[in-house]
């Protein structure tokens, strides 16, 4: 397993040393909440990174908005070139939710704008979880939103070694099946294409592509190429592919998911009517059957995170699975001017409530 290992020209001075002792120490006898103070440029970025390199561990770091998490994520990435440092972030451009106006009974469609190069680094993040220890993650409050159960993305995962024999129509459906999609001319994040005897998969938290050349049921090369240029970065032994979203689940899981979602909407449509809200019952019936027959088709819908609590089995109020479910229990938890984050956090929690209850 690969360690931390700072790389930097400079030593902690001043007080610095004194303040990386006393944090490793608190964390080795259960101190769990420590605070670090320290005015504007003072190296306390450098201090939290020689503790982590002290205590290797995984490490979440959560900064209050967009702008400071990439200046962190700049200078971790610096300081552990060697190390999987990540940045995960909200990747819409724009979201506006879902909301009801009772006074003038108007209804607002989820509309939103995705930035996919943020939903590669996002998938890049899990992908780095779920593969190796040495980790340092990046993140705005959006590590405490629903994004899947960590296991059901582990067990998704494909895994291909040199030398192993396949079903090529088995790995197709597999491939469908964590939503990648196959496109035999254009080939693009989170596409997989299929020439003769050569598979050609790019995953969709990479930038380079994956050329699988077969014998047969068997697989004879593996490498890793430049989706522009088609030329040869590295051969490979073995590669693990990992889910182009977040939710995935097996079909057994979404037959039964359906049959719960079903259940509740009938009892649902039922208080509706009898309340005499026969366009609010509409609504609700024709969105929820469009969604039910999506994940019948392709095991996926838009907004799909609404019903993660039927796929994880959760009873209501329980909270959803989230990127802090993919660490490890003993990872090391960061909170950047916790004076601004914290209250957020709370603020958050308390909008998304009063906007659902409206």
């Amino acid at each position: 397993m690969a360690e931390f290992r700072i790389h930097s020209d400079f030593k902690p001075r001043g007080d610095q040393p004194k303040a990386i002792c006393e944090l490793y120490e608190g964390l080795n006898q259960g101190d769990n909440h420590q605070v670090l103070l320290g005015v504007t440029g003072s190296g306390k970025t450098f201090t939290l990174a020689n503790v982590i390199e002290k205590v290797q561990r995984p490490t979440l770091i959560v900064s209050h908005n967009k702008t400071l998490a990439a200046q962190l994520y700049g200078e971790f990435k610096q300081l552990f070139p060697e190390n999987a440092v990540e940045y995960f972030i909200s990747y819409y451009d724009y979201y506006q939710p879902e909301a009801y106006m009772p006074v003038t009974d108007t209804f607002i469609e989820k509309e939103f704008s995705m930035n996919d190069e943020i939903d590669k680094l996002r998938l890049k993040t899990t992908s780095s979880l779920i593969e190796r220890k040495d980790v340092i993650v990046v993140s705005s409050v959006s590590c405490i939103y629903g994004i899947g159960s960590p296991s059901d993305y582990k067990d998704q995962v494909i895994y291909l070694k040199k030398g192993d024999t396949f079903d090529r129509r088995d790995l197709f459906k597999k491939l469908v099946h964590i939503h990648y999609l196959r496109n035999d001319m254009v080939l693009e994040r989170g596409n997989f294409r299929v020439r003769g005897d050569s598979v050609d998969i790019f995953p969709a938290y990479e930038d380079v592509c994956i050329r699988m050349e077969t014998y047969g049921s068997q697989i004879d090369e593996l490498s890793a190429f430049d989706p522009l240029t088609g030329e040869v970065i590295r051969s490979l032994d073995s590669i693990f592919i990992y889910p182009a979203k977040h939710f995935v689940t097996d079909e057994q899981t979404i037959s039964r998911v359906i049959v719960d979602i079903q259940n509740e909407l009938n009892g649902r449509l039922t208080e509706l009517k009898e309340q005499g809200k026969l366009l609010e019952a509409q609504r609700l019936e024709q969105r929820t059957n469009f969604d039910m027959e999506m994940m019948r088709e392709i095991g996926f819908c838009s907004g799909i995170e609404n019903y993660s609590r039927y796929f994880a089995g959760r009873k209501p109020g329980e909270r959803p699975w989230t990127l802090i479910d993919f660490f490890p229990d003993d990872h090391l938890t960061i909170i950047d001017e916790s004076h601004v984050t914290l209250p957020q956090i709370q603020g958050i929690y308390n909008g998304d409530r009063k906007r659902k209850e409206t």
